[in-house]
Order: structure tokens, then sequence, then C-alpha cells
């Protein structure tokens, strides 16, 4: 089974249809996806480029993680 993560998506999407998503961006240095209120909030309308490019986290970085985890990206 593959699984997908669409970069055009906002996170919240993305951790709603894949909850695991949550637990690999925290390790990624992404916290504040922890916060129920920021998912809801700032969530709905960031997208993972956008908050890896305001948390200086790599966008290689980022996609090897997911492929790590058997993710494969879509942008």
């Amino acid at each position: 089974m593959n699984r997908m993560v669409n970069l055009s998506k906002s996170v919240f999407e993305i951790c709603r249809e894949n909850p695991e998503v949550m637990e690999i961006l925290k390790g990624l240095g992404f916290s504040d996806i922890a916060n129920p209120g920021m998912l809801q909030t700032a969530g709905r309308l960031m997208t993972i480029p956008k908050g890896a490019a305001m948390k200086g986290i790599s966008m290689d970085v980022i996609k090897t993680a997911f492929r790590d985890r058997g993710y494969e990206i879509e942008e």
C-alpha cells in the first residue's frame, strides 16, 4: 500500500487523512503541530513547504523522512 503526502494540501488536511504525519512532523521540529488549537487554526492555512520555510527546515530532509516511513510525495 502506497501512502501519499500531497504537499499542496494544508497541514490540517494531511494530518486528518493520516494522523501518523503529525508524529513525523513533530520529529522534524514542527513542535507547534502538537497543539490542537494551532492545528485547527494555522494548520488550516499552512502547507508543509510554507512551514518548512518558516522553521528553516530543508524540504529534502522532510521528503527523506516521509520516504523513510513509506510515504510517496505528491507536489
